[in-house]
């Protein structure tokens, strides 16, 4: 079975260190689609809460990013297009042979958040010990073993993982709220009462989840 870990490592060791310095109240977001390879190293990144104008040109001075174009941009939020330097794309292909997949990849103020997936616990072990012999520390947080095959972290379904992550992305959880669950659900292609069920539904999972607490229904598959 599968392994999931939650790692977090420095930009200085990643990517983007001189952008999340220079602001380092902004998000930044691999999109979930991204792939992997080597012509095509995490083609897209979201970017939230921060200047957009002082991170484009952070972006542009950053040694780590060739160049930089803006996909699409709302008042909220940007999406870049990143073409990235030759030792980035090195390192993501190095994770991949040492069997890291990357399910997520979220920086700010100077350190990454990634979520990996291994096939066995035994990489995992190896993968660190690789890194940290190259001088890159990728410091474990939690380790998950899904207990469904297209389970993600948390026990969320995939389902319940886009619902909270389109919502937190447009502000639905903001005070005050500037995304309604009637766009979300219109996001989402389902109706406003499905998509409140599917939010209550994921929030519940993923608070026994983090919080772990001892309660038999935990377990309880819900859609």
């Amino acid at each position: 079975m599968s392994i999931i870990g939650d790692f977090t490592v420095p930009a200085e060791s990643f990517a983007l260190h001189h952008a999340t310095t220079a602001v380092p109240e902004m998000t930044v977001e691999a999109d979930r689609l991204a792939t992997h390879s080597s012509t095509e190293v995490l083609p897209f990144v979201w970017a939230t809460g921060g200047d957009f104008e002082s991170f484009r040109r952070a972006l542009d001075d950053d040694p780590t990013v060739v160049d930089v174009d803006v996909a699409e941009e709302t008042a909220s939020e940007t999406l870049y297009r990143i073409e990235w330097d030759d030792e980035f794309v090195a390192l993501i292909d190095d994770m991949v042979d040492h069997h890291a997949g990357i399910t997520e990849a979220r920086a700010r103020d100077d350190q990454w958040n990634l979520r990996l997936r291994f096939a066995d616990e035994g990489m995992v072990t190896t993968f660190q010990s690789h890194f940290e012999e190259t001088g890159r520390r990728f410091e474990v947080n939690q380790l998950v073993r899904p207990r469904k095959a297209r389970q993600r972290i948390y026990g969320l379904t995939e389902e319940q993982y886009e619902a909270l992550a389109v919502a937190a992305r447009n502000g639905y959880f903001s005070v005050p709220r500037s995304f309604s669950i009637e766009e979300l659900g219109g996001h989402l292609g389902i109706s406003a009462n499905a998509a409140s069920q599917r939010i209550r539904r994921g929030s519940d999972t993923l608070v026994r989840s983090t919080l772990q607490t001892d309660d038999p229904e935990r377990d309880r598959p819900r859609i």
